[in-house]
């Protein structure tokens, strides 16, 4: 298990954040860790730069395990820093469900990047969460967004077809899908395809390309009409064709929220959803502790594996004497 890193305190914490705002790169992986961890330290700091957040434009980088995801997403931080952006990456990785520790391969395969200044790369364990992301990606999204970072790329671990989160999380989606890999029957199953932005075909040199293409043109054919379009892009990762291409559709996407006003929509909405699973979090917490603390949550799981009480009815009584 990765070891937690040592506490700060409020004015550490304060002295961080000034110095995350200066630009220096050693407070902001301190700042990420203590996020990262969920220090109160951490939330200190959040508080302190979400006035700064807002301005980055978020790209979720999801699809199969093998789809070459990370090399895409390497290529396209590379042709972001091209056009003059700074760029921050958030790669989840798989994690024992034992110790909740990852091997971080992704921060292995992005080392092409490790020399540029204006490139961040944060590497993240899903700790058991299901979905594609890290438990705490939001909010390390939100640090690097106040770091000054115009692109913040966040690539899924790659479970298979159930990475929707991702959506809540990004607000371009990028799907990538490989030909001869069952991926069009896995997308048709999946809503996975109902989250797509942009259909990214990698490996787009293998014979079965066309027909996947041809596959996915039919399936967003048969989307509902009030689904806005979707960008279906071929493109090669290793050999970095397309990717200027997948850059082009990403900004285009960006500027056609922004002028929909569906920018503004995605943002009250993402901003509920961050409210009310804080909130659902929190009483959570505090009713378990209560109930833990005086031993009435043993009792009632004690009266349920005994037949005695149903689990509504114990779960009832536990909020009711909450309430109290």
């Amino acid at each position: 298990m990765t070891p937690r890193p040592p506490q700060a305190d409020q004015g550490e914490a304060e002295e961080l954040v000034r110095r995350l705002l200066k630009g220096e790169r050693r407070a902001l992986a301190r700042v990420l860790s203590l996020v990262e961890n969920g220090t109160a330290e951490g939330r200190q700091a959040l508080a302190a730069l979400y006035r700064h957040t807002g301005r980055a434009h978020t790209v979720g980088i999801t699809g199969a395990s093998g789809s070459g995801k990370s090399t895409l997403a390497g290529c396209l931080a590379l042709e972001f820093r091209r056009r003059g952006r700074t760029v921050g990456v958030v790669a989840v990785d798989p994690s024992s469900p034992f110790t909740h520790g990852a091997f971080l391969g992704d921060r292995i395969r992005m080392q092409s990047l490790s020399g540029d200044p204006e490139v961040f790369v944060r590497s993240m364990a899903t700790r058991g969460e299901l979905g594609g992301l890290a438990p705490m990606t939001v909010e390390v999204v939100a640090v690097l967004d106040a770091a000054g970072k115009d692109v913040i790329m966040i690539e899924t671990v790659g479970a298979g077809q159930d990475e929707v989160e991702i959506a809540s999380a990004a607000e371009t989606t990028v799907v990538v899908l490989t030909p001869a890999g069952g991926d069009e029957v896995q997308a048709m199953k999946a809503g996975i395809m109902e989250v797509a932005d942009i259909l990214a075909v990698n490996k787009a040199d293998l014979p079965a390309a066309e027909a996947l293409m041809a596959q996915l043109r039919a399936l967003t054919g048969m989307a509902s009409p009030e689904r806005p379009e979707v960008s279906i892009l071929r493109t090669v990762a290793t050999k970095g064709e397309g990717v200027a291409e997948l850059a082009d559709a990403i900004e285009e996407h960006r500027r056609r929220l922004e002028a929909s006003g569906e920018l503004e929509r995605q943002r009250l909405e993402r901003a509920q959803r961050q409210v009310l699973a804080l909130a659902r979090h929190q009483l959570l917490a505090g009713l378990l502790r209560d109930a833990e603390r005086d031993g009435r949550l043993e009792e009632l799981v004690r009266s349920v594996a005994r037949r005695e009480l149903d689990p509504y009815a114990a779960a009832q009584r536990l909020i009711e004497r909450a309430e109290r």
